[in-house]
């Protein structure tokens, strides 16, 4: 006869024929009808998560990594809701969703703090507050994070969990309110303070009235709280009310629940023929529904009860019991089934998942080829147009340098007359006129040089130095002409302006080579007018003319006016480039009766360049 061999030999069975319980020691395992639920609710979530894997789509792949531990935390295996609760977390904080990130990130706390890892699960909770929609949700967060630092201050974790319970009643979260009640009630018993602890787990009752799976296992620690008491007949009450009721419901579940429970008290009450007795029932209807991980529990407990007490009789009896029953029970139990399905359906996920690892791996180095490509493109586009910034800028330096260059080339001939001029007087005895010449002229050449450097001047300073250079004129050919300035009254002289130094080469030239050449005496009338919103500047003179000036000319004269001519065409031409503008300039000869020559020059309205 088979005793001690045969009672390990059917201990290493009990151990090994089935998955190990995922839940910890410290928390109940969920009934069987939930683990059910929960095996559905993880094929459809890993079925959804391989799609959502396939299509790349990184909000519904965390989504899917969420329900996925959700199913987990239901089934009790918290070590692998931890494991998707992190995907989840690390998708949902790469897309910035804070919301999501908070709600993740406490749940991740709550499955760390249920396995014991205190220091992870603090962690989370700071996680989760960091991430908080608000103050009040961010404080909710922080005192579970020193409750867990408390842990050897039951005084402090009571405190932490009260502040909880009054913050979550605010904020509507009933569930959260009744883990609040739950963990006060957890510090009231470390307290020894039972009467509490019973207070704290019934206020978390009042919160799970639509969660009777909740309720059930809220006064199942009510019963033990009673129990350890050493109040065995209440414990024994609450349980075989969970029972009657489950009875009626035909909940399977829940009445192998309530037998295992009303054993573990009737062996605590010294009362092993009822433990025994309640152990074979929850025994017996847990191979008729095929529960495996009940019939697991059940037999373990009569083993243990039958080694103690020596006897293997009974052992061998069940052990012939449960093999008989054995194929039964396996076809019966769909957890196995699932259990299998869904270890296929995880390595496909895990292929999936290296798969898109590989693909985004690919995308970030192809994004920062492009960046380093943009990049470059970017740099060189920026040297180019440096470079052409730098070409333009020396073209248009240059254009001012010939600008200048041209508009000083006109002085050394006025210079040179004005001088001549003088000289004139000096040999003519003349010493008052040479005096006021070189006075008048001086005034000249320092406006002149004052306005050296600039393009554009306003038409009041140029009608000025114009009037002072026709006077220093009219002083040596006093007997050879008059002139006249007129300016339209629609022109504003403060604010108008005119090119510089480009009007008085013409004056010079009806002065030197029209008008001094008449007999009798001539008029020079330079007029400003302003026509569709043109500025004309005109210089009329009614000397000898073009043609009989040029018969008159020496050979060097004739070099003089046509480089005269050639440096004003130059210079509109760079001030037109430069400034933008449509300087237009014209010289005619009158006829019909009349001798002398009619510059024109245009230009638009300008009061800024």
């Amino acid at each position: 006869m088979l005793r001690k061999p045969a009672f390990f030999t059917l201990l290493f069975l009990l151990l090994n024929f089935t998955y190990e319980a995922s839940a910890q020691d410290t928390i109940q395992p969920p009934a069987a009808k939930t683990k059910k639920a929960a095996s559905y609710k993880i094929s459809r979530a890993a079925d959804d998560l391989k799609e959502s894997l396939d299509a790349n789509d990184e909000v519904n792949i965390a989504k899917n990594y969420e329900k996925l531990a959700d199913g987990f935390i239901e089934k009790g295996d918290n070590a692998k809701a931890e494991e998707y609760l992190k995907k989840a977390l690390s998708t949902y904080t790469k897309l910035d969703r804070k919301s999501d990130k908070t709600r993740v990130a406490r749940n991740l706390a709550k499955v760390q703090e249920s396995q014991n890892k205190i220091s992870s699960a603090i962690q989370s909770y700071e996680a989760a507050g960091a991430a908080a929609p608000n103050k009040s949700y961010e404080q909710v967060n922080m005192n579970d994070a020193n409750r867990l630092r408390n842990a050897n201050n039951p005084a402090a974790q009571m405190n932490y969990s009260k502040s909880n319970a009054v913050l979550l009643e605010k904020g509507d979260k009933k569930e959260e309110v009744v883990d609040a009640y739950v963990q006060q009630a957890e510090a009231s018993l470390q307290q020894k303070n039972r009467e509490v602890a019973i207070e704290s787990y019934e206020k978390a009752i009042s919160y799970s009235k639509d969660k009777p799976e909740e309720v059930v296992k809220l006064k199942n620690e009510i019963a033990k709280v009673y129990a350890s008491d050493n109040q065995f007949d209440k414990a024994i009450a609450i349980n075989e009310k969970l029972l009657k009721e489950a009875l009626a419901k035909n909940d399977f579940d829940t009445q192998i629940r309530q037998l295992q429970e009303l054993a573990t008290i009737y062996f605590k009450k010294s009362e092993p023929e009822k433990a025994i007795l309640s152990l074979k029932q929850a025994y017996q209807l847990a191979i008729q529904q095929g529960k495996t991980d009940e019939v697991k529990t059940s037999l373990l407990q009569l083993l243990h009860y039958y080694k103690a007490n020596g006897k293997d009789k009974e052992s061998i009896l069940l052990y012939e019991d449960f093999l008989q029953h054995f194929d039964q029970l396996i076809q019966n139990d769909s957890s196995l089934i699932d259990e299998k399905t869904f270890q296929v359906t995880e390595e496909k996920i895990r292929q999936l998942e290296k798969e898109k690892a590989l693909k985004d791996e690919l995308i970030s180095k192809k994004n920062t080829f492009n960046y380093v490509l943009m990049g470059s493109v970017l740099l060189l586009l920026l040297l180019v147009g440096l470079i052409v910034k730098a070409l333009f800028s020396i073209k248009t330096k240059n254009k001012e340098i010939a600008l200048q260059s041209l508009r000083r080339e006109m002085n050394p001939h006025f210079i040179f007359n004005s001088l001549n001029s003088v000289n004139q007087f000096i040999s003519q005895n003349k010493e008052l006129e040479a005096n006021k010449y070189l006075t008048s002229y001086s005034h000249l050449m320092r406006n002149m040089m004052e306005n050296s450097n600039k393009d554009f001047i306003g038409l009041g300073n140029e009608i000025e130095q114009l009037k002072k250079y026709l006077d220093l004129e009219h002083l040596r050919f006093q007997d050879k002409f008059e002139y006249q300035i007129v300016v339209d009254d629609a022109l504003d002289t403060e604010t108008t302006l005119v090119p510089n130094m480009l009007i008085q080469p013409h004056l010079e030239n009806a002065i030197w080579h029209g008008l001094r050449y008449r007999e009798t005496k001539g008029l020079l009338l330079l007029k400003f007018e302003l026509n569709r919103g043109k500025v004309s500047v005109i210089v009329d003179d009614n000397g000898i003319g073009l043609s009989e000036s040029a018969a008159l000319k020496t050979r060097n004269q004739k070099v003089h006016q046509s480089r005269g001519m050639t440096n004003t065409k130059e210079r509109i031409s760079l001030l037109n480039e430069l400034y933008k503008t449509n300087i237009d300039f014209s010289i005619i000869e009158k006829n019909s009766g009349t001798t002398g020559t009619l510059v024109t020059l245009t230009f638009p309205l300008l009061d800024k360049v």
